[in-house]
């Protein structure tokens, strides 16, 4: 491995716990596992099994890797023994989803997109449909100043947009059976941030749409895009740089992370906050431009 050209960088460890910590962070791609017996098995004439760990995030390199890992491992196997057959993994186990169930993929996904689409057409026919009506010249000639003008065109929103994404929760550990591991409140003041950030998003389609056909074309156009780029069917980290820029300021983007994380791994504290300032610099961007 260290021979290897297109390895750049191996680290050594002496436990598991320090091996899973690389991964986790991101530092490795891969990594082998190494049973104690291993050079007493190949001593002995026996064949010895090594255990590879791949990051699942980065899917792409993680196939390549095993593909020059399994290499490798064949070329090491022959220089052993004339008479080892190179073999494939036997057993591939993944770390969360087991059986790579796909609703456990897809389900708590859908809580982000039926929260995103509903707090977006809201906010955005809520001043849009005044201004139609000439009802909004009204409200800007009243008492109400723009902070309660904003506030209370997003209560709306913000209620049905968390409604609906808790009813998609529930549904999915009650009615799917998706094992929730995560803590619920993070979960809840997550979404919450969330919608706040849709909420903004919506309100600046409103503030420029001067009829409610064009709030709506405008709702769809940004709400289809950032659906395909927030990493729901395909990884972010497998499109163009461009596109990987342009998903971080998606909001849907960083709360998939949030609320499938919650569900499948029992995300951390820590890890958590790494997805919500960006969904609170969001809010705080959009609000201020509506």
């Amino acid at each position: 491995l260290d021979s290897a050209q297109f390895i750049t960088e191996v680290h050594h460890v002496t436990s598991s716990q320090e091996l899973r910590g690389l991964i986790d962070r991101g530092k490795v791609s891969a990594a082998l596992d190494l049973p104690v017996d291993f050079s007493r098995a190949i001593a002995a004439g026996r064949s010895g099994e090594v255990q590879v760990l791949v990051d699942g995030r980065r899917s792409n390199s993680g196939q390549i890797t095993v593909g020059y890992l399994s290499s490798i491992a064949a070329d090491v196997g022959a220089e052993v023994s004339s008479d080892a057959v190179p073999s494939a993994p036997v057993v591939v186990r993944n770390w969360f989803n087991p059986n790579l169930t796909y609703r456990w993929f897809i389900v708590p996904g859908l809580s982000g997109i039926l929260a995103l689409f509903s707090a977006l057409l809201i906010t955005s026919l809520s001043i849009a449909r005044e201004r139609e009506l000439g009802t909004f010249d009204q409200l800007l000639v009243s008492p109400t100043s723009t902070p309660e003008i904003i506030i209370s065109k997003s209560l709306p929103a913000l209620a049905i947009g968390t409604g609906l994404g808790l009813l998609m929760m529930g549904a999915a550990v009650g009615l799917f059976r998706i094992p929730f591991s995560g803590s619920f409140w993070l979960l809840l003041a997550s979404l919450v941030l969330f919608i706040l950030s849709v909420v903004g998003i919506g309100l600046m389609i409103s503030a420029i749409s001067a009829t409610q056909q064009q709030a709506i074309l405008g709702a769809f156009s940004i709400g289809v895009p950032a659906v395909l780029m927030s990493g729901f069917a395909t990884p972010v980290e497998n499109m163009p740089t461009l596109l990987q820029w342009l998903a971080q300021g998606i909001p849907l983007t960083h709360f998939l992370i949030i609320v499938e994380g919650s569900f499948l791994k029992a995300m951390s504290p820590g890890d958590i906050l790494a997805s919500l300032w960006p969904l609170a610099l969001i809010a705080l961007v959009s609000l201020t431009m509506a």
